[in-house]
């Protein structure tokens, strides 16, 4: 919808690069606030409780999009690089499975997080202790231990934290980045201007997308003050609202769209 409006807009306003490059910007913070986008980038921010590390990974996100929208933006302006449809549909069904990742880990985090609960609860004075009739070895305790600190030493490093959004707005980027490109070959003729067009709706996508992550990881701080229990109750549900969004894409891609037939449907949107 937004690079309809784009292609509208620029063809009623004067021949401005200033105008054309305020318009790209713009519609780049209108494109931040597409459904996949949000429920994506809501997976991690549901994880945080600090707004600046909220906007950190929205301007991660947004970094990671931008350089695959002028990756793959500026191979179909410079070098006329052909999409084919099945390349087309297998980048946004890459988007799709991400989904399915994302918030599968989101799921499987709040079981675990619920575990170590009951397991404070059950040993509230010690930090393990079992008796030989319980019904769990030692041995499954000390992987499940093992793996709780893994993830918690992981999560304290920078570049674990900085690589998560970035890699997700990378992914992102390849379901869209096609038709912002072919969209902007059609209105600006100038090759030199689109590019620059591709990296002013890049900035615009970082800053809507760091919008929507301070307004989350402030929703997700106060939750927290709150009760502890309620925003692992909101990671969970942005892990549901993650597998479900991303399958609905994996199927309508497979199947309507027909990726693996011999005539595969796509059109860039």
């Amino acid at each position: 919808m937004s690079e309809l409006l784009a292609a509208g807009v620029a063809q009623s306003l004067p021949v401005s690069f200033i105008a054309i490059l305020a318009l790209g910007f713009f519609l780049g913070m209108r494109h931040a606030t597409d459904a996949d986008h949000v429920v994506a980038v809501s997976t991690i921010v549901t994880r945080e409780r600090s707004v600046v590390n909220a906007a950190l990974i929205g301007a991660l996100w947004g970094a990671g999009h931008t350089l695959t929208i002028l990756a793959v933006g500026t191979a179909i302006i410079v070098f006329s690089f052909v999409v084919s449809p099945r390349l087309g549909l297998t980048m946004e069904l890459s988007v799709g499975l991400m989904l399915v990742l994302l918030g599968a880990l989101n799921i499987f985090g709040f079981r675990r997080s619920l575990e170590e609960c009951v397991h404070q609860h059950n040993h509230p004075d010690t930090p393990h202790s079992h008796v030989a009739g319980e019904s769990h070895t030692s041995s499954q305790h000390t992987h499940g231990l093992s793996l709780a600190v893994l993830d918690r030493f992981c999560g304290t490093l920078t570049i674990y934290q900085m690589c998560r959004p970035l890699l997700i707005g990378i992914v992102h980027g390849l379901a869209g980045s096609a038709a912002v490109a072919l969209l902007v070959l059609t209105t600006i003729h100038n090759s030199h201007w689109a590019v620059a067009y591709l990296l002013i709706f890049g900035l615009g996508t970082i800053a809507g997308m760091m919008v929507i992550t301070v307004a989350l990881g402030s929703t997700i701080a106060y939750a927290g003050r709150r009760s502890e229990s309620l925003t692992r109750y909101l990671a969970a549900a942005s892990g549901w609202i993650s597998l479900a969004f991303g399958l609905f894409i994996a199927y309508q891609i497979w199947i309507p769209d027909g990726l693996f037939t011999s005539h595969p449907h796509w059109m860039p949107h």
